[in-house]
């Protein structure tokens, strides 16, 4: 009878830590798949942020649309070109110098 009872409980013995090593296996996997799914959600949320700001984008473009008009030729005024002087650096260093010497920026002695 004992030796009946021994062997069922190394038995069942044997069948907890089969089924614990398993679970630990499986619970192992689990984390690796969750890990993944995890970085796949944070994808999905920058990309849907994304698109949620460029749809935001287009869409005061489009509000902007029909608070400008077209214009027409009446509309624009037309300005002649004016050329710049172009200026040698003596003159504009001499120009400069007695300049400041009129506002007696330069003065002498002491």
């Amino acid at each position: 009878m004992h030796k009946i009872f021994d062997t069922i409980n190394i038995s069942i013995l044997v069948l907890i830590f089969t089924l614990f090593f398993l679970s630990f296996e499986s619970q192992r996997k689990w984390s690796n798949i969750y890990k993944t799914l995890s970085k796949t959600q944070a994808m999905n949320n920058n990309l849907i942020d994304y698109i949620s700001k460029t749809e935001q984008y287009y869409i005061t473009e489009l509000d902007s649309i029909s608070t400008h008009r077209k214009t027409k030729p009446e509309d624009l005024i037309y300005l002649n070109i004016i050329k710049d002087k172009k200026e040698s650096l003596f003159k504009k260093n001499f120009r400069s110098l007695i300049e400041g010497l009129r506002d007696s920026k330069y003065q002498r002695g002491y």
